[in-house]
């Protein structure tokens, strides 16, 4: 698993590639708690992800919670359909906000 972070319009889009599991979890876990702390707007680009498991979901969750704690937008761009498969399982895209694309979800109001 590889992250990239960068800001496009004061928002922190965060890249994530390969596979979000138990071993990497903890480290995206980090980065997008550490995006919260500078950033009112997040925006995961689930894009390359090939593989997530419950602990991947479950860091995307913890995020999710401490935006709106926060204040703070948070959403998804760009899921891959592996992504997308556990999410729709655990019914968490009826809970996240989900972008077709990181554009459009930089373009939203939230």
């Amino acid at each position: 698993m590889s992250y990239e972070i960068r800001e496009v319009s004061g928002a922190a889009i965060v890249a994530l590639t390969g596979d979000v599991d138990l071993q990497t979890s903890p480290a995206v876990r980090q980065k997008l708690l550490e995006s919260l702390e500078k950033h009112k707007r997040i925006v995961v680009d689930l894009s390359g992800v090939h593989y997530i498991d419950s602990s991947g979901v479950a860091s995307l969750v913890e995020a999710f919670q401490v935006s709106r704690k926060k204040g703070a937008s948070f959403s998804l761009a760009s899921v891959s359909t592996a992504a997308m498969r556990v999410l729709s399982l655990a019914r968490l895209d009826k809970v996240f906000t989900i972008h077709a694309s990181v554009e459009t979800a930089l373009a939203s109001q939230g």
